[in-house]
């Protein structure tokens, strides 16, 4: 599978596996924060060619991923699951299976400037949030839009993104919860 965009993921392992599983180019990050040198290289490889968001489904993957979002607003993502990206003991795109990652790449997202139809209410009216279950039917949610594992706030701002409008998401709650 060649990708023409560059994939910007955390470490080496992971920019093997993907190097392994798709014809492709990385970025290496090399940890939370991002050098100077790197946010350049980033920045300047996303007008070249435009890049991918590819980092671990775990809390510094999401900051490296808002980062990475500050500096090129057009950046697509993908996203793994976490149960999907278990391995060792840890989390991360390394230990995922070579068909999770080639399905996350032909999921990619591209977001739009967020906005804000979506309420934290709409969440709780769906039991999106505030629920013992909240987290497992959000998250079922969140693999179905293919937005990854994320926090009530996190799931309102990606689905703000992808202009997921309170109706969508009631419709698409209705389906997913009918098929069980």
């Amino acid at each position: 599978m060649p990708i023409r965009e560059v994939l910007v993921v955390e470490g080496k392992h992971d920019s093997a596996l993907l190097k392994s599983v798709a014809d492709c180019e990385t970025i290496i990050t090399n940890g939370s924060t991002l050098s100077k040198t790197t946010q350049k290289l980033i920045v300047e490889t996303a007008r070249q060619r435009g890049i991918i968001v590819f980092t671990d489904p775990d809390s510094t993957g999401e900051r490296i991923r808002r980062q990475i979002t500050k500096l090129v607003p057009s950046a697509k993502h993908a996203f793994l699951p976490q149960h999907l990206a278990l391995g060792k003991g840890k989390i991360g795109v390394e230990h995922a299976k070579a068909s999770d990652i080639l399905a996350a790449l032909e999921n990619i997202k591209t977001f739009e400037e967020p906005i804000q139809t979506l309420t934290m209410a709409d969440l709780f009216d769906l039991g999106l949030s505030g629920g013992q279950e909240s987290e497992m039917r959000r998250n079922r949610i969140a693999h179905h839009y293919n937005i990854g594992d994320c926090n009530a706030k996190t799931f309102l701002k990606r689905c703000g993104m992808l202009r997921i409008t309170p109706q969508q998401l009631k419709d698409t709650v209705e389906v997913l919860w009918k098929n069980r």
